[in-house]
């Protein structure tokens, strides 16, 4: 095990920061951007246990990498301070509050078939969270943006997602690779200097032979650990008519949902909304597993809960147990269903951060890797701006969609953006936002008394609506 020392400012005892990441973990709702915002205000803001730089450069890279980048970048951090087992505390407590809720409510879901009535219990959580968001975009902004190739990188990542709706990976590799090619070539001039991080303040990483030397036996090990569950579900059987007769190999529902969710992990590359179309045809279309529409039922249970909006694919892993339980209770096959689907989807998270962040680590005073991350952080302020945007849309707005600037034929869209029905505003969600922005900007209230406020407000709200 490999633990970052720090000449000047200790780290954290692993005991409170085992209460900070369990606390980070129950709050952290608004999808990427708002967790990453509850991070960067925590961990660099609030405690001051790592740098701006160094929580830009754990981000950036996690950027890089499929699956959920929030989930990634707490366990890099978990990791830069305590270690493998600071890594799996602090990923596996950012997952688990969301992983338990997600399960209670897909078994409500699947017993009652309703998810209206739970809008009320985080309406005013959402509205909350987007001032949330926007606050750490103007902190992340002021610190990333430290010259006019910056701005621009940032500007175009915006447009080209916003606009232009591209590939996020792609947006995120462009970005990297203008700024080696601006380092490389030596026309990056003060703006790319500046950005490149000196001689680490918390001192030189010390990287053990595990880390370095051995990193494909690390790698080996970990992939091994991700497809254990294999044994478990290859070992049950299934009535005939469940039996998925796949090329991959599957044998029943359960071996079904972790293979396919395997699969899923790593190409989800741009976090949930990349790959939830494909998910929800495969899972309605060829297992039936859900019907028509509950995909988005799922969705809005996903958004109401802490935690990665991945945790969707555990209630598409429940509703499949649930309803093919082999022989077990209904509610039992669910809870197997969701586990092996957040297994899937989630350990791999761990394998690349323990796989690549010791190499990351020791290249962090290299000018071209330096030039390219620096460059992809620019990047990430205007991917969290487009989801800040998203996301505040669909708070604001019962109804957004697309709409067409520029078509190239057969009504096919170029040139598009997210624009909503004003007629479908939500006032009271309009006034949450309003008070948690004057209590976050105005008065300096903290976080978590913002959140309760605006909670409790919502609940209000939206409870009369429902039981009047």
């Amino acid at each position: 095990m490999s633990v970052v020392t720090d000449e000047k400012i200790p780290y954290p005892s692993l005991r409170e920061a085992i209460g900070v990441w369990a606390k980070i973990g129950c709050l952290s709702f608004g999808g990427p951007a708002g967790q990453i915002a509850l991070m960067h205000k925590t961990l660099v803001e609030e405690k001051r246990w790592i740098s701006e730089e160094r929580f830009l450069h754990a981000l950036s890279f996690c950027m890089l990498l499929p699956g959920p980048e929030a989930q990634q970048l707490a366990t890099y951090i978990g990791w830069l301070m305590h270690g493998v087992r600071g890594g799996l505390i602090a990923g596996l407590l950012f997952i688990l509050p969301g992983f338990a809720v997600i399960l209670l409510l897909s078994g409500l879901y699947a017993v009652f078939q309703d998810a209206a009535w739970l809008s009320a219990l985080f309406f005013g959580l959402k509205a909350a969270v987007l001032a949330i968001v926007i606050e750490a975009l103007l902190r992340l902004s002021r610190r990333a943006l430290k010259g006019r190739f910056h701005y621009y990188v940032a500007a175009a990542s915006f447009l080209a997602l916003f606009l232009l709706n591209l590939p996020f990976p792609l947006v995120v590799i462009l970005a990297g690779g203008a700024g080696f090619l601006m380092k490389r070539y030596g026309q990056a001039s003060a703006d790319i200097a500046q950005a490149q991080p000196a001689a680490s303040p918390r001192g030189r990483r010390s990287l053990t032979t595990h880390a370095i030397a051995k990193p494909l036996l690390v790698l080996v090990f970990w992939v091994l650990v991700w497809q254990s569950p294999l044994l478990l579900v290859r070992s049950l059987d299934a009535p005939t008519d469940l039996i998925a007769e796949t090329l991959s190999g599957e044998t029943n529902v359960f071996g079904a949902v972790f293979i396919f969710f395997s699969k899923m992990a790593v190409i989800t590359f741009g976090g949930a909304y990349a790959v939830l179309s494909y998910v929800a045809q495969v899972a309605v279309g060829h297992y039936a597993w859900l019907k028509p529409g509950e995909m988005l039922d799922g969705l809005a249970l996903a958004e109401t809960t802490p935690g990665p909006l991945v945790l969707v694919l555990c209630f598409v892993g429940f509703l499949a147990g649930f309803r093919n339980p082999i022989d077990m209770a209904p509610l039992a096959g669910g809870v197997l269903g969701a586990s092996l689907a957040a297994w899937a989807t989630f350990v791999p998270s761990f394998i690349w951060i323990f796989a690549g962040a010791p190499f990351i680590e020791k290249l962090r005073d290299n000018a071209m890797l330096s030039a390219a991350l620096s460059a992809i952080t620019a990047a990430v302020v205007g991917v969290i701006l487009n989801l800040a945007l998203w996301f505040g849309l669909h708070v604001l707005f019962a109804e957004v969609g697309r709409v067409a600037i520029l078509s190239r034929g057969a009504g096919l869209p170029l040139v598009s953006l997210a624009w909503p029905d004003w007629r479908t505003l939500d006032v009271a969600a309009l006034a949450l936002f309003a008070i948690a922005s004057v209590m976050l900007f105005r008065f300096r209230i903290g976080m978590v008394k913002v959140l309760g406020v605006c909670a409790l407000a919502g609940l209000a709200i939206e409870g009369a609506e429902i039981f009047l």
